[in-house]
Formats: structure tokens, C-alpha cells, sequence
């Protein structure tokens, strides 16, 4: 099994990583459906640790390749960025140098046509360009069937296109699922290439879609935006029939007892580790669709999104005065209470992703049941900093005792299935929440 290069939370490594991506499967393509390239490959790896140099606003990178980091991938890789940059910031002379250090360099040719198509994901800015994103008042008040008793698979921050993806979805396939929503992030930065080898591909052929009828929907995430949404929209648009068609970045699932609802938070997340951009928010005219969704309908409601609205274990938003944090998003809350007022029933649950882990959470800021449930497919080693809990963070709510299993210092990756009852139990239903190790029993079950 490939060794997962790293991935980071920043738009133009991001896309640095994407590009290489796409380089090492020009050159060595798959005969698998987990066809991303892994860490065992010199060139991602050199780009991995690049990408964390990066991350970590390091300004210039050493010629001398770091421990375990290939000389010649470095090189390539370092070429291969710095014409990136250069492409970027509209320095063209400096780009053609660079262009011509590679054509005689022992890197692969096709770093310079790759960079030039990369260049697409970048507005006149040399910034993330525009994404399409859809107004609610071009969608209308349009909803989504959902069958009476569906059984609904709910995976998150999955499409990483590994192994462990494949082998996650097809744990999720045993419980015959009617709908899979994923809750967002298709790695690195969700190009049309990625989309493609990293969910599509897999999704039909796991769930069997050419011969069942297993709709599939995915949230926008923040490595869903990155390319600018370039892989995104067209995914959702080619994903399912007219008749289940996801009409946008956010979308309604409906029958006459229960709704889904998705949110989009991916399209104002450029970069986390600047703490005046951490608080990302929908859109107005989003927040009054939702609305009017909940306002109309006299069942229960599901929220879901790739963001969390609190967390007891991750920074949300700038530093306090003592430094100190705020353990919710005040902006989402803001639109939570908007929802819950417009409620007819109070809100069953929201599910989300973004943090690579299952979290549990007792009841908070008015919220019965939040739901972290991120750890579809990004490994999280046991010792990391993922799972512990921020002790800056100023009264964070309490969260239950369902811990996952650890496997060669990794803890296990899951997913959740949400069953609905029918007949004169449809106004019920259950969530069960299974590990990697054993998709036939769950490890925690609730009513909702």
C-alpha cells in the first residue's frame, strides 16, 4: 500500500501538489482504482515536503535536497514550483528561464505543459481564481427526492484517492446504501484530473453504478476550491440523472418526514492558518434558501457541511485577548439560529468533516447532536496534535466516550449510515457510525 503523502491546508501548495500529481501519472499511470501516486514516489515526496516548507512560510528553498528526499526529484520539484511562482506573479522572463533549465535539466518535460494548464486556476492576481459558484436564486426552491426509509452513507474528507478510500466505500457498499453524500474535499485541489481518479472513477465502479441506482453527492470542501472550484461544478453536474440532479454547492434532500440539507462553507476557506480567514460563512442569499427549506417543511432536519460550527480540539477563528479561543464559529452559529428559529421540529443533527477524526459531542450551543465525522480517508497518526484536545480553547464542549481503534499508529478511518424509518416509524431514525476494521457491525449507534 502507498505510503499518503501529506496534504495542507493552503491553495497554492495545494495546487503545487495537484500538478505533480498529474506529472507522476502522465508518467506512470495506475492499473488500480487507487490511482494517486504515493509518498514511495521521489517526486511527491520531494513535493510534500516542499509543500510543508511552504505551509510553513519558508521563503527560500535549499538547493541540497533534505533527509530521505531524493537530489534529483528535489531539484525538479523545486524547478517546478519556482516556474509556478513565476507563472503566478506574471514574471515572465523569469518563468521562460526557469522553463529552459528544465528542458535541459533530468526532469520530465512534462512539468512545463503541466505548470502552463495550472496557470487556468489562477485569476489576473496571480490569487485562486474566480469560482462559479451558483445563486439561489438561480436554482429556485428546488428539492431532491428521497425515497420513504432511505438508507443514506455519509463519508467525509475522503477523496484522497488511496487505498484506504477504495476499501473505506467498500465497507460503506455492504450496507446497500440508497444515497452517499460526501461531506467535501477531493485532494489536492479538486481538478477536473482529481475529481475524476479520485471520486468519480471510484464511486462507479465501488458502488457498481452502471447497473445500480445509487445516487452520489459531495459537499464543497476547501480543497474542493482551491483549483476554484474548476473539478467541482463539473462533477456535480455529470454525477447523477435530471431527476437527482445536485443543483448546486448546496442542496436539499428531501421525503415527507425527513431533509438533508448541505451548506456550503468551502467557498470562502482560502487558507486556515490565517486566523482573520479561519471563520468562513455561506452566502446570504444561501443562509435565505435554507431558510425558507426549513420554514416550509414540518419533518425533521439533517444539516451537513464540510466545516465545523464548534470544536473541542481545533483553533476556530483569531486569537482572544490571553490567547485564548473561541471554541465555535460565530458566523455559522449565527445561521444555525437562524435555522432553528424557522424549524417546525428542532434541528436532529449536523454532521461535518474538515477535522480528520470522529467527535462526538454532547449537546451544545443549542445543538443536540454535533457530529465530526472527517476521518473518511486522511491518516491521523495517535500521537499527533489531530486528537488533542486545544486547551486554549475558552469553555469547549464536552464530547462523549466513542474513541476509535488505533492500527500501526494510525487511527481507524470510518463512516456513518443514517437509516430512516418508514411506514408508521417514519418519523424516526438511527445513526450508526462503523469503523474501517469491520463495516458489517457499528461501533456507537444513536436515535436521532
Amino acid at each position: 500500500m502507498a505510503v499518503e503523502p501529506e496534504s495542507f491546508r493552503d491553495q497554492f501548495v495545494s495546487l503545487f501538489q495537484s500538478a505533480v500529481d498529474q506529472v507522476v501519472r502522465s508518467t506512470t499511470p495506475s492499473t488500480t482504482l487507487a490511482s494517486r501516486p504515493g509518498a514511495n514516489n521521489a517526486l511527491v515526496n520531494a513535493a510534500a515536503t516542499i509543500a510543508s516548507l511552504k505551509s510553513q512560510g519558508e521563503s527560500a528553498l535549499p538547493d541540497v535536497a533534505p533527509d530521505e528526499v531524493a537530489q534529483d526529484a528535489w531539484t525538479c520539484a523545486k524547478m517546478g514550483f519556482a516556474l509556478m511562482e513565476a507563472r503566478a506573479r506574471g514574471d515572465a522572463a523569469g518563468a521562460d528561464s526557469i522553463e529552459n533549465d528544465l528542458r535541459f535539466n533530468v526532469c520530465d518535460p512534462a512539468w512545463i505543459k503541466v505548470i502552463e494548464s495550472y496557470m487556468q486556476y489562477f485569476g489576473p492576481d496571480g490569487k485562486r481564481a474566480s469560482i462559479p459558484y451558483r445563486r439561489a436564486a438561480a436554482i429556485g426552491p428546488v428539492t431532491v427526492p428521497l425515497k420513504a426509509g432511505a438508507t443514506v452513507a455519509l463519508i467525509a474528507d475522503w477523496g484522497t484517492g488511496t487505498d484506504v478510500a477504495v476499501d473505506l466505500l467498500k465497507q460503506a457498499a455492504l450496507q446497500n446504501p440508497d444515497v452517499v453524500i460526501h461531506l467535501g474535499d477531493i485532494y489536492y485541489s479538486g481538478t477536473p484530473q482529481e475529481c475524476d481518479a479520485n471520486f468519480r472513477n471510484i464511486v462507479d465502479s465501488v458502488l457498481s453504478r452502471s447497473t445500480k441506482d445509487v445516487p452520489v453527492y459531495t459537499l464543497s470542501g476547501n480543497h474542493d476550491m482551491y483549483s476554484g472550484g474548476a473539478g467541482y461544478y463539473g462533477l456535480i453536474d455529470t454525477l447523477n440523472d435530471h431527476a437527482r440532479l445536485q443543483p448546486a454547492s448546496f442542496f436539499c434532500l428531501r421525503n415527507d418526514d425527513w431533509q438533508f440539507i448541505a451548506l456550503d462553507t468551502g467557498l470562502h476557506d482560502y487558507n486556515p492558518f490565517d486566523g482573520t480567514e479561519v471563520l468562513t460563512f455561506i452566502e446570504q442569499d444561501e443562509e435565505d434558501w435554507i431558510v425558507e427549506r426549513i420554514a416550509e417543511f414540518s419533518g425533521k432536519t439533517i444539516l451537513l457541511s464540510h466545516h465545523q460550527l464548534f470544536s473541542a480540539l481545533s483553533q476556530i477563528g483569531p486569537l482572544q485577548t490571553g490567547g485564548k479561543l473561541v471554541a465555535h464559529n460565530p458566523k455559522l452559529l449565527a445561521s444555525f439560529q437562524r435555522f432553528a428559529q424557522a424549524a417546525k421540529q428542532p434541528v436532529s443533527a449536523w454532521f461535518w468533516g474538515h477535522e480528520h477524526n470522529l467527535s462526538i459531542y454532547q449537546p451544545y450551543l443549542g445543538l443536540n447532536r454535533g457530529r465530526c465525522i472527517g476521518h473518511g480517508a486522511v491518516p491521523v497518526i495517535v500521537d499527533g496534535p489531530e486528537n488533542a484536545p486545544d486547551t486554549r480553547i475558552v469553555n469547549p464542549p464536552a464530547l462523549q466516550n466513542v474513541l476509535l481503534k488505533e492500527a500501526d499508529k494510525i487511527y481507524m478511518h470510518g463512516f456513518t449510515i443514517i437509516r430512516l424509518g418508514q411506514g408508521a416509524q417514519s418519523g424516526q431514525a438511527s445513526a450508526e457510525y462503523y469503523e474501517s476494521s469491520d463495516g458489517t457491525t457499528p461501533m456507537f449507534t444513536e436515535t436521532l
